[in-house]
């Protein structure tokens, strides 16, 4: 059974303030790493950012997809808040709607199981989407 693994990490500095991402995605002997930089930012878009920029990247829709994250936003507005959004239009005042509503295509086209892991606690791709982040946002710092 083909799956594909995808681990998440958002890092900012104070908060708001400079921030970047960084997501591995794993595919049998692959490995993709994804990553960008955002000069004011928060926690939460970070977070976000890399769910959705690691989900942008996936080609075949028909694979399953495992979905780590840290971050409990991110997971449960994948799996609860999104949904109820959705149904109301998208009208709720919504922090980073516009990320929210790209997940959200994304996540019923895609086949995604959410899993949460502890960070810092010695999951290795999670401690690399970290250590990722957070190098891209000192290498940014002017």
């Amino acid at each position: 059974m083909d799956i594909i693994n995808i681990y998440t990490d958002g890092a900012c500095s104070k908060n708001p303030g400079p921030g970047a991402y960084a997501a591995i995605l794993l595919y049998k002997d692959n490995e993709k790493i994804i990553s960008g930089y955002k000069e004011w930012t928060t926690n939460q878009e970070m977070e976000i950012s890399a769910v959705l920029n690691a989900l942008k990247s996936i080609k075949n829709k028909e694979i399953d997809i495992n979905l780590y994250s840290d971050s409990k936003y991110a997971l449960d507005g994948m799996m609860f808040w999104m949904h109820d959004w959705a149904k109301k239009q998208w009208k709720k005042d919504i922090k980073h709607k516009q990320i929210w509503q790209e997940i959200y295509i994304l996540y019923n086209t895609l086949k995604i199981n959410c899993i949460w892991v502890k960070g810092h606690s010695n999951n290795l791709y999670n401690e690399q989407c970290d250590k990722i982040a957070k190098n891209l946002i000192k290498d940014n710092k002017k």
